[in-house]
């Protein structure tokens, strides 16, 4: 059995793409994260649930309510991209299509993070 790895790439464990398992463990932290995010989310919905506007609106402006949401947001939207990635790389064979699809599935995210963050933000400051 031959093995075309340097020494060094053997150690590190780095496959043809030098990325190793990060990818793999990028989406595995996302998702532990999302667990306790969403639960947190939930029981906010629950919380609120038939509560008006302005109640709503204050319960979002808490300091810690508002630092979860965005922290479910951004991590959530990171799982996103890191799922679309693998999706993309694997089904996609046309080499410029794929890289198409993957630029706009990172604007994509870009975009919703930073409109959902500034909404929040709007709300914790009263904008």
């Amino acid at each position: 059995m031959t093995d075309f790895r340097t020494p060094l790439g053997k150690v590190r464990g780095l496959g043809s793409a030098k990325e190793g398992t990060d990818h793999f463990w990028h989406q595995r932290l996302t998702a532990a994260a999302n667990i306790p995010l969403i639960l947190f989310f939930i029981g906010f919905l629950i919380a609120i649930n038939g509560a008006d506007y302005e109640a709503t609106r204050a319960a979002i402006a808490n300091p810690f309510v508002n630092l979860m949401l965005m922290l479910m947001i951004v991590s959530g939207l990171v799982h996103m991209r890191l799922g679309m990635q693998v999706v993309i790389e694997d089904y996609v064979h046309a080499e410029g299509v794929k890289i198409i699809l993957l630029v706009l599935s990172t604007f994509f995210t870009i975009a919703v993070g930073l409109a959902s963050v500034i909404a929040l933000l709007r709300i914790a400051f009263g904008g």
